[in-house]
């Protein structure tokens, strides 16, 4: 643990969770709901208080921040990065933090909700903080430290750093997204005024994991065109949309390529949403693997189940749309071993396991990486996220301010 270090993170996860900054997937704006600002605005102004001047946020509510260098040396910027907002999956208003000081072992029951209980039985990491403190929501709502627990170890770590100048280290960015959840993190980030040359996101999960892999990730949406007719003269003539929709759905494959059926390094075809009438419907899918050229393939299986059910109706049609998304951040972070191999040396340095896991998901990392700023992703302690049941243990994010401090050494040093 860093000497002489009043940590911070825990209290400042339990005051940030408390904002409501839930984003919303049906919005067309930027940010999709404007109460992220909240929380943007205050951070500016905490990150001002700890003497970091330049601290700001913009219209669309990211924030910019700077830790000067304290070394005289020529090092690359590193940008440290989480985001702002919590999942559409389940509310994040009202959340009630709870700290559960010396955990014993036995089933949480969260006192909003007596359904909800966390044990050791369906969370095994929780047996990894027995007698330590770890936090929780109260069983109505997300806790939200996917990814408020990364926001925190930010703070915390650029306030280690602002009160130790003697700490060697290069110029240091930091930066706040907004709509992450919602595939948006990056749509209106100003690389320019960012100014950074590799970065890092804090939105992993248990101590010691480290992720330079994510899905390759593409959306389709179909729609369809039924024939609408009076439900009593259709004989002949009515060709139900959503009975066609209905009847994609049901001919995707059960034993593969679902998201119930798949793990580890499997892609899958994943139904998100389905909306319509008898006339017109559509269906939204993700499709996803690590393997980019694997996703053109499985989208050719879902053409062929739409082709072959349109078949069986006459008059019906469809179009068939799909929308990059975003792309494995391994293929830009093998240009760049040193990205990885300075952060395995930073957690060698704390006696930390350096597991490498892929991400079945994606990160603001992904699209960082395609835009020019390398990014892998390091862990918080987050844990059953976007679920009422979402908890981390304290430690965790202990070890995760430690981590940082050790890897703004290792460039240092490197350089």
């Amino acid at each position: 643990m860093l000497l002489n270090h009043h940590y911070s993170v825990a209290e400042r996860l339990m005051r940030y969770v408390q904002i409501d900054t839930q984003s919303d997937p049906s919005s067309k704006l930027h940010p999709s709901t404007s109460k992220q600002k909240d929380l943007s605005n205050l951070l500016v102004s905490e990150l001002k208080a700890i003497g970091i001047n330049d601290a700001t946020t913009d219209e669309f509510g990211y924030v910019y921040a700077t830790i000067p260098a304290t070394s005289s040396k020529k090092i690359p910027v590193i940008c440290f990065c989480s985001h702002l907002d919590t999942a559409p999956d389940c509310s994040g208003t009202n959340v009630k933090p709870l700290l559960h000081a010396n955990y014993n072992g036995l089933p949480i029951v969260l006192p909003d909700d007596e359904t909800q209980i966390i044990s050791v039985e369906k969370y095994p990491y929780l047996k990894n903080h027995i007698g330590k403190d770890i936090i929780t929501a109260s069983g109505n709502t997300l806790l939200g430290a996917d990814d408020k627990a990364g926001v925190a170890i930010i703070m915390d770590f650029a306030q280690y750093l602002m009160l130790h100048p003697e700490i060697l280290h290069g110029t240091i960015k930091i930066l706040f997204t907004p709509d992450e959840e919602i595939g948006e993190g990056t749509v209106k980030l100003d690389l320019a005024k960012l100014g950074a040359d590799f970065g890092y996101t804090l939105d992993g999960g248990k101590a010691g994991s480290f992720e330079e892999e994510t899905f390759s990730a593409d959306g389709v949406t179909i729609n369809i065109e039924g024939i609408i007719a009076h439900p009593g003269d259709a004989k002949n003539k009515m060709v139900n949309a959503i009975k066609i929709a209905g009847e994609i759905v049901d001919e995707l494959p059960k034993e593969s390529l679902s998201p119930e059926s798949t793990e580890g390094r499997q892609g899958f075809i994943h139904p998100l949403r389905i909306e319509g009438l008898a006339e017109k419907a559509s269906i939204d899918f993700l499709i996803r693997d690590f393997e980019t050229s694997k996703l053109k393939s499985h989208e050719s299986v879902l053409q062929n189940i739409v082709e072959q059910v349109i078949a069986k109706y006459k008059g019906a049609s469809y179009t068939f749309k799909v929308i990059e998304q975003y792309r494995n951040m391994k293929e830009i972070l093998d240009q760049f071993p040193f990205t990885v191999s300075y952060a395995e040396e930073a957690y060698k340095r704390m006696g930390l396991p350096f597991i490498k896991e892929p991400i079945r998901g994606g990160t603001d990392g992904s699209k960082l990486s395609f835009m020019g700023l390398p990014c892998p992703n390091i862990f918080t302690g987050m844990q059953a996220i976007h679920s009422k049941q979402e908890w981390i243990g304290v430690e965790d994010m202990q070890l995760a301010v430690e981590a940082l401090v050790q890897l703004a050494s290792v460039w240092e040093e490197r350089s």
